[in-house]
């Protein structure tokens, strides 16, 4: 990356940081306060304990997404951040309900993922029900506030109406996405490279990249919740950011799975890395892939906050342990080196922030095991 681009992106990091701590952090932290207690609320017990788990393990998700909203106009910033959480904690809560499709009816996925695309058209009237192919349903309006969580919030936005297709269509392929893969184990991989390669025209990602993409294309949906905040957001400009996010959302799959890929081998689980036959070719094409979203981005609106953003999703998974691998290494290396100057300091805030949640991870453990030894 060049200097001048990283020192850009440098200095939106500043600012980002600037006012997410002291303007969004303490919304984010008010919104999933609000979920929490709505999930331990909720009476059937499979339900709960899924909300309440995709909320701990996955709430770093919607504390994430909402650094978007700092690029927010101050005035519909609370907004933007009630409907970027909002919509987190529901895509995390609806993958949790249809990661097991053969369980369900056939039509289960796609009614429950019905609930994603209302939440982002609050033009449209909803269709509720969500659960009607479902086996259980007593979430205790769980799903249902959710939904109108989102498109109260969005209808606020001064540039939500001029944006809408372009939300409907980046939420639609996000769902469609999460459904092809949760029936793979059922119809197989083939249907997958299918549907991937129809979607992928026009698009400047081979089939593999497009189907990563679209299954964590939720990013998208976030970066357009924080554009439709700004009146003077423009149709095109929408396009530009979620072809963007697009191409940045292909790293959190991929690179999930190659940090994780021993584990699923251990746990004999087939990971996303299975589409490429060596690790040579998937960290080219994760070059390529990272090179062509830093190219639009250079061009476009807030472009350094979007490169900002690119290098904090890979400096996320590269600073895990599990990064340094023998099978992940040569490929968090490769892409490491490409984002050098600008990922070097941010991995060092994330190696901190993460030996900084072990150590409270430990200390809990270590309370926890002391008033039961007590007791």
């Amino acid at each position: 990356m060049d200097r001048r681009l990283a020192a850009q992106a440098g200095a939106a990091l500043l600012l980002a940081n600037a006012r997410y701590w002291s303007r969004v952090a303490p919304l984010v932290r008010s919104q999933m306060s609000r979920w929490q207690l709505r999930a331990q609320a909720i009476a059937d017990p499979v339900l709960r304990e899924l909300a309440l788990e995709k909320l701990d393990e996955e709430g770093f998700n919607a504390e994430a997404a909402a650094m978007l909203a700092t690029l927010a106009p101050p005035a519909h910033r609370r907004e933007a951040v009630d409907a970027i959480v909002a919509a987190e904690v529901l895509y995390d809560y609806l993958d949790g309900l249809t990661e097991a499709p053969g369980r369900e009816l056939p039509d289960d996925g796609f009614w429950l993922f019905k609930a994603f695309s209302d939440a982002v058209e609050p033009d449209v009237t909803p269709s509720g029900n969500y659960y009607r192919f479902h086996s259980r349903s007593e979430d205790c309006g769980y799903l249902d506030e959710l939904v109108s969580t989102v498109r109260e919030a969005l209808e606020a936005l001064p540039a939500s109406t001029r944006l809408a297709e372009i939300l409907r269509r980046s939420a639609a392929r996000g769902a469609e996405a999460q459904l092809h893969i949760h029936a793979a184990p059922l119809t197989g991989n083939g249907q997958l490279e299918r549907w991937a390669k129809v979607h992928a025209v026009g698009t400047t990602l081979q089939w593999r990249e497009f189907l990563a993409g679209a299954a964590c294309s939720v990013l998208a949906v976030h970066a357009l919740i924080a554009a439709a905040a700004d009146r003077s957001t423009t149709y095109a400009q929408a396009l530009e950011i979620d072809r963007i996010y697009l191409s940045i959302s292909v790293l959190p799959t991929v690179l999930d799975s190659v940090i994780d890929h021993e584990q699923d081998l251990d746990a004999g689980r087939p990971g996303y890395v299975r589409f490429y036959d060596d690790r040579s070719v998937l960290a080219e094409r994760l070059e390529s892939v990272i090179g062509e979203a830093v190219a639009v981005a250079r061009t476009a609106p807030n472009g350094p906050h979007h490169v900002m953003n690119l290098v904090g999703v890979v400096a996320y998974y590269t600073s895990s342990p599990a990064a340094h691998n023998e099978f992940a290494k040569p490929v968090t290396d490769r892409i490491v080196r490409q984002l050098r100057p600008l990922i070097t300091p941010t991995l060092a805030v994330l190696r901190a922030w993460r030996a900084a949640r072990l150590l409270r991870k430990r200390w809990r453990q270590h309370r926890q095991s002391k008033a039961e030894n007590a007791g």
